[in-house]
Protein backbone atom coordinates (compact mmCIF):
# COMPACT_ATOMS: atom_id res chain seq x y z
CA UNK A 1 0.00 0.00 0.00
CA UNK A 2 1.49 3.37 -1.12
CA UNK A 3 1.70 6.19 1.07
CA UNK A 4 -1.09 8.23 -0.99
CA UNK A 5 -3.28 5.43 -0.37
CA UNK A 6 -3.09 5.15 3.61
CA UNK A 7 -3.54 9.00 4.08
CA UNK A 8 -7.14 9.49 3.90
CA UNK A 9 -8.02 6.36 6.29
CA UNK A 10 -4.95 7.61 8.15
CA UNK A 11 -6.32 11.03 8.76
CA UNK A 12 -9.55 9.40 9.43
CA UNK A 13 -7.89 7.00 12.25
CA UNK A 14 -6.13 9.86 13.56
CA UNK A 15 -9.84 12.36 14.15
CA UNK A 16 -11.53 9.02 15.37
CA UNK A 17 -9.05 8.30 18.20
CA UNK A 18 -8.88 11.85 18.93
CA UNK A 19 -12.98 11.62 19.45
CA UNK A 20 -12.23 8.54 21.57
CA UNK A 21 -10.16 10.11 23.93
CA UNK A 22 -12.43 13.19 24.01
CA UNK A 23 -12.92 14.14 27.69
CA UNK A 24 -10.30 12.07 29.23
CA UNK A 25 -7.49 13.86 31.40
CA UNK A 26 -4.23 13.62 29.12
CA UNK A 27 -2.28 11.94 31.86
CA UNK A 28 1.47 10.43 30.56
CA UNK A 29 -0.14 7.09 30.88
CA UNK A 30 -3.25 8.29 28.96
CA UNK A 31 -1.20 9.91 26.63
CA UNK A 32 1.78 7.29 26.19
CA UNK A 33 -1.43 5.11 25.52
CA UNK A 34 -2.98 6.86 23.19
CA UNK A 35 0.53 7.03 20.76
CA UNK A 36 0.30 2.95 21.50
CA UNK A 37 -3.22 2.76 20.37
CA UNK A 38 -2.46 5.13 17.04
CA UNK A 39 0.81 2.98 15.93
CA UNK A 40 -1.35 -0.12 16.51
CA UNK A 41 -4.24 1.13 14.78
CA UNK A 42 -2.38 2.02 11.66
CA UNK A 43 -0.95 -1.48 11.38
CA UNK A 44 -4.62 -2.80 12.04
CA UNK A 45 -6.28 -0.56 8.93
CA UNK A 46 -3.59 -1.85 6.67
CA UNK A 47 -4.20 -5.49 7.60
CA UNK A 48 -7.98 -4.20 7.08
CA UNK A 49 -7.46 -2.57 3.92
CA UNK A 50 -5.50 -5.30 2.53
CA UNK A 51 -7.92 -8.02 3.40
CA UNK A 52 -10.48 -6.07 1.34
CA UNK A 53 -12.27 -3.50 3.60
CA UNK A 54 -12.40 0.21 2.07
CA UNK A 55 -9.85 2.34 3.95
CA UNK A 56 -12.65 4.64 5.58
CA UNK A 57 -14.08 1.18 6.74
CA UNK A 58 -11.20 -0.20 7.90
CA UNK A 59 -10.36 2.97 10.17
CA UNK A 60 -13.96 2.99 12.00
CA UNK A 61 -13.84 -1.10 12.43
CA UNK A 62 -10.13 -0.94 13.82
CA UNK A 63 -11.45 1.97 16.24
CA UNK A 64 -14.26 0.00 17.29
CA UNK A 65 -12.45 -2.89 18.04
CA UNK A 66 -10.68 -0.41 21.06
CA UNK A 67 -13.45 -0.54 22.85
CA UNK A 68 -13.92 2.13 25.85
CA UNK A 69 -10.94 4.00 26.05
CA UNK A 70 -11.51 4.86 30.05
CA UNK A 71 -12.04 1.51 30.60
CA UNK A 72 -8.44 0.41 29.29
CA UNK A 73 -7.11 3.38 31.22
CA UNK A 74 -8.46 1.80 34.43
CA UNK A 75 -6.79 -1.52 33.43
CA UNK A 76 -10.61 -3.36 33.35
CA UNK A 77 -11.28 -2.74 29.27
CA UNK A 78 -15.30 -3.33 28.34
CA UNK A 79 -16.32 -6.60 28.30
CA UNK A 80 -18.75 -6.23 25.55
CA UNK A 81 -16.16 -5.42 23.14
CA UNK A 82 -13.86 -7.40 21.20
CA UNK A 83 -10.77 -6.19 23.05
CA UNK A 84 -12.10 -6.22 25.94
CA UNK A 85 -13.37 -9.91 25.98
CA UNK A 86 -9.92 -10.98 24.76
CA UNK A 87 -7.86 -8.90 27.51
CA UNK A 88 -10.79 -10.55 30.12
CA UNK A 89 -9.39 -14.03 29.11
CA UNK A 90 -6.14 -13.24 27.43
CA UNK A 91 -2.80 -14.24 30.41
CA UNK A 92 0.07 -12.21 30.55
CA UNK A 93 2.21 -14.28 28.48
CA UNK A 94 -0.51 -14.03 25.76
CA UNK A 95 -0.38 -10.84 25.60
CA UNK A 96 2.94 -10.10 26.21
CA UNK A 97 3.25 -12.34 22.68
CA UNK A 98 0.32 -10.20 21.52
CA UNK A 99 2.80 -6.92 21.97
CA UNK A 100 6.20 -9.00 21.16
CA UNK A 101 9.36 -6.65 19.74
CA UNK A 102 11.56 -8.70 17.68
CA UNK A 103 15.22 -7.81 18.55
CA UNK A 104 16.68 -6.24 15.36
CA UNK A 105 19.79 -8.22 13.45
CA UNK A 106 22.30 -5.57 14.39
CA UNK A 107 21.50 -5.84 17.88
CA UNK A 108 21.81 -9.51 18.43
CA UNK A 109 25.29 -9.26 16.48
CA UNK A 110 26.18 -6.87 18.60
CA UNK A 111 25.38 -8.53 21.66
CA UNK A 112 27.42 -11.70 20.61
CA UNK A 113 30.66 -9.90 19.35
CA UNK A 114 30.46 -8.21 23.38
CA UNK A 115 29.72 -11.56 24.86
CA UNK A 116 32.67 -13.04 23.12
CA UNK A 117 34.85 -9.86 23.91
CA UNK A 118 33.94 -10.16 27.45
CA UNK A 119 35.10 -14.29 27.61
CA UNK A 120 38.12 -12.99 25.60
CA UNK A 121 39.30 -10.40 27.03
CA UNK A 122 38.55 -11.97 31.03
CA UNK A 123 39.83 -15.44 30.59
CA UNK A 124 42.75 -14.23 28.75
CA UNK A 125 43.66 -12.19 31.61
CA UNK A 126 42.78 -14.73 34.18
CA UNK A 127 45.38 -16.94 32.97
CA UNK A 128 48.14 -14.39 32.89
CA UNK A 129 47.11 -13.75 36.27
CA UNK A 130 47.50 -17.03 37.36
CA UNK A 131 50.85 -17.82 35.14
CA UNK A 132 49.23 -19.91 33.47
CA UNK A 133 50.44 -17.65 30.32
CA UNK A 134 53.31 -15.35 30.61
CA UNK A 135 52.19 -12.02 29.66
CA UNK A 136 53.18 -8.98 31.31
CA UNK A 137 51.15 -6.40 33.72
CA UNK A 138 50.24 -4.16 31.22
CA UNK A 139 48.65 -6.51 28.70
CA UNK A 140 47.19 -8.28 31.65
CA UNK A 141 45.88 -4.55 32.18
CA UNK A 142 44.87 -4.51 28.35
CA UNK A 143 43.33 -7.82 28.78
CA UNK A 144 41.35 -6.73 31.49
CA UNK A 145 39.91 -3.38 30.31
CA UNK A 146 38.60 -5.01 27.00
CA UNK A 147 36.47 -7.88 29.01
CA UNK A 148 35.21 -4.57 31.24
CA UNK A 149 33.96 -2.68 28.22
CA UNK A 150 32.30 -6.19 26.65
CA UNK A 151 29.93 -6.29 29.97
CA UNK A 152 28.95 -3.00 30.10
CA UNK A 153 28.24 -3.54 26.15
CA UNK A 154 26.08 -5.78 27.14
CA UNK A 155 24.24 -3.79 29.79
CA UNK A 156 24.19 -0.31 27.63
CA UNK A 157 23.23 -1.44 24.56
CA UNK A 158 19.80 -3.63 25.61
CA UNK A 159 18.58 -0.45 27.62
CA UNK A 160 18.61 1.14 24.19
CA UNK A 161 16.64 -1.18 22.27
CA UNK A 162 12.93 -1.40 22.90
CA UNK A 163 11.47 -4.11 24.38
CA UNK A 164 8.00 -6.17 24.68
CA UNK A 165 7.26 -4.56 28.03
CA UNK A 166 9.09 -1.06 27.82
CA UNK A 167 10.21 1.92 25.30
CA UNK A 168 14.20 2.50 24.73
CA UNK A 169 16.05 4.21 27.28
CA UNK A 170 17.62 7.28 25.84
CA UNK A 171 20.81 7.18 24.57
CA UNK A 172 22.37 9.43 27.77
CA UNK A 173 21.23 7.74 30.32
CA UNK A 174 21.74 3.91 28.43
CA UNK A 175 25.18 5.26 27.63
CA UNK A 176 25.37 6.13 31.75
CA UNK A 177 25.05 2.55 32.87
CA UNK A 178 27.32 1.57 30.64
CA UNK A 179 29.78 4.13 31.92
CA UNK A 180 29.18 3.18 35.36
CA UNK A 181 29.13 -0.98 34.46
CA UNK A 182 32.98 0.08 32.93
CA UNK A 183 34.01 1.54 36.41
CA UNK A 184 32.90 -0.91 38.48
CA UNK A 185 33.56 -4.17 36.23
CA UNK A 186 37.51 -2.40 35.11
CA UNK A 187 37.57 -1.55 39.13
CA UNK A 188 37.06 -5.07 40.22
CA UNK A 189 39.09 -6.66 37.64
CA UNK A 190 42.24 -4.63 38.56
CA UNK A 191 41.46 -5.11 42.23
CA UNK A 192 41.65 -9.14 41.18
CA UNK A 193 45.04 -8.88 39.61
CA UNK A 194 46.16 -6.89 42.39
CA UNK A 195 44.95 -9.55 44.78
CA UNK A 196 47.41 -11.74 42.32
CA UNK A 197 50.06 -9.75 42.82
CA UNK A 198 50.20 -9.09 39.52
CA UNK A 199 49.97 -5.31 39.71
CA UNK A 200 51.71 -2.75 42.75
CA UNK A 201 49.81 -2.35 45.71
CA UNK A 202 49.53 1.10 45.52
CA UNK A 203 47.34 0.97 42.43
CA UNK A 204 44.63 -0.01 44.76
CA UNK A 205 43.52 3.27 44.63
CA UNK A 206 42.46 3.34 41.37
CA UNK A 207 40.76 0.18 41.78
CA UNK A 208 38.71 1.38 44.67
CA UNK A 209 38.12 4.65 42.63
CA UNK A 210 36.53 3.01 39.79
CA UNK A 211 34.22 0.81 41.94
CA UNK A 212 33.08 3.75 44.03
CA UNK A 213 32.33 5.62 40.94
CA UNK A 214 30.47 3.00 39.92
CA UNK A 215 28.17 2.62 42.76
CA UNK A 216 27.31 6.59 43.53
CA UNK A 217 26.47 6.42 39.43
CA UNK A 218 24.56 3.39 39.86
CA UNK A 219 22.26 4.93 42.88
CA UNK A 220 22.43 8.15 41.16
CA UNK A 221 20.46 6.45 38.24
CA UNK A 222 18.59 4.30 40.06
CA UNK A 223 17.16 6.98 42.29
CA UNK A 224 16.36 9.66 38.99
CA UNK A 225 14.46 6.58 36.93
CA UNK A 226 11.27 7.26 35.33
CA UNK A 227 8.81 4.27 34.49
CA UNK A 228 9.67 2.73 30.87
CA UNK A 229 7.04 0.62 31.10
CA UNK A 230 4.25 0.65 28.32
CA UNK A 231 0.59 1.24 28.45
CA UNK A 232 -0.52 -2.17 28.45
CA UNK A 233 2.21 -3.46 31.09
CA UNK A 234 0.99 -0.84 33.32
CA UNK A 235 -2.62 -1.91 32.82
CA UNK A 236 -1.61 -5.37 33.97
CA UNK A 237 0.32 -3.94 37.29
CA UNK A 238 -2.52 -2.06 38.18
CA UNK A 239 -5.03 -5.68 38.04
CA UNK A 240 -2.60 -7.42 40.38
CA UNK A 241 -0.59 -5.03 42.32
CA UNK A 242 -2.06 -1.99 44.48
CA UNK A 243 2.00 -2.42 46.38
CA UNK A 244 4.14 1.01 45.50
CA UNK A 245 7.66 1.57 46.77
CA UNK A 246 8.04 4.62 48.81
CA UNK A 247 10.13 5.88 45.89
CA UNK A 248 7.18 5.49 43.69
CA UNK A 249 5.28 7.66 45.87
CA UNK A 250 7.51 10.39 47.11
CA UNK A 251 10.04 11.36 44.71
CA UNK A 252 11.70 13.51 47.05
CA UNK A 253 12.92 10.51 49.16
CA UNK A 254 14.42 9.33 45.81
CA UNK A 255 16.06 12.31 45.36
CA UNK A 256 16.96 12.17 49.18
CA UNK A 257 18.40 8.38 49.17
CA UNK A 258 20.56 9.32 45.96
CA UNK A 259 22.62 12.20 48.31
CA UNK A 260 22.73 10.39 51.08
CA UNK A 261 23.93 7.85 48.95
CA UNK A 262 26.78 9.81 47.73
CA UNK A 263 28.10 11.29 50.94
CA UNK A 264 28.34 7.54 52.65
CA UNK A 265 30.54 6.14 49.33
CA UNK A 266 32.28 9.75 49.53
CA UNK A 267 33.02 8.99 52.85
CA UNK A 268 34.01 5.77 52.74
CA UNK A 269 36.21 5.96 49.74
CA UNK A 270 38.33 8.46 52.40
CA UNK A 271 38.37 6.47 54.41
CA UNK A 272 39.59 3.25 52.39
CA UNK A 273 41.93 5.73 50.82
CA UNK A 274 43.57 6.76 54.43
CA UNK A 275 43.41 3.21 55.80
CA UNK A 276 45.31 1.73 52.77
CA UNK A 277 47.83 4.25 53.27
CA UNK A 278 48.17 3.59 57.03
CA UNK A 279 47.19 0.34 58.40
CA UNK A 280 47.61 -1.22 54.60
CA UNK A 281 45.70 -3.83 52.08
CA UNK A 282 44.52 -6.24 54.96
CA UNK A 283 42.37 -3.66 56.68
CA UNK A 284 41.29 -1.05 54.40
CA UNK A 285 38.62 -2.70 52.27
CA UNK A 286 36.45 -2.59 55.50
CA UNK A 287 35.77 0.68 54.80
CA UNK A 288 34.33 -0.71 51.44
CA UNK A 289 32.30 -2.79 53.35
CA UNK A 290 31.15 -0.49 55.67
CA UNK A 291 30.09 1.76 53.27
CA UNK A 292 27.59 -1.50 51.68
CA UNK A 293 26.60 -1.84 55.16
CA UNK A 294 25.57 1.94 55.39
CA UNK A 295 24.16 2.31 51.78
CA UNK A 296 21.96 -0.85 52.73
CA UNK A 297 20.57 0.02 55.85
CA UNK A 298 19.78 3.41 54.93
CA UNK A 299 17.95 2.10 51.88
CA UNK A 300 15.75 -0.16 53.98
CA UNK A 301 15.42 2.90 56.30
CA UNK A 302 14.26 5.13 53.61
CA UNK A 303 11.52 2.69 51.54
CA UNK A 304 10.13 0.81 55.10
CA UNK A 305 11.05 3.37 58.02
CA UNK A 306 7.69 5.26 59.22
CA UNK A 307 6.94 8.27 56.93
CA UNK A 308 4.68 11.38 58.39
CA UNK A 309 1.24 11.28 58.18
Amino acid sequence: MTDDQLRTPAGDLHRLLDEAFAGVAMTPDAQDLKEEMRANLLARVAELVAAGRSPHEAARHAIAEVGDVRALLDGTPDPGSPAGSAAAAETWTNAAERHRVRPKPAFVVRVVVAALATVIGLGLAALGATDVLALPAGVLVLLTGIGATGIAWLVGDPLAQETTTSYPMPARRAGGYFFATLLGAFGLGLGGLIALGELPLWTVTFAALGVVAAIVLFAFLGATQTNRHKAWVRAIQREHSGVATRFDTDPAAAARFGIYTLVIWLVAFAVFVVLSLTVGWAWSWLALLGGFAAMMLLLARMLFGRTDA
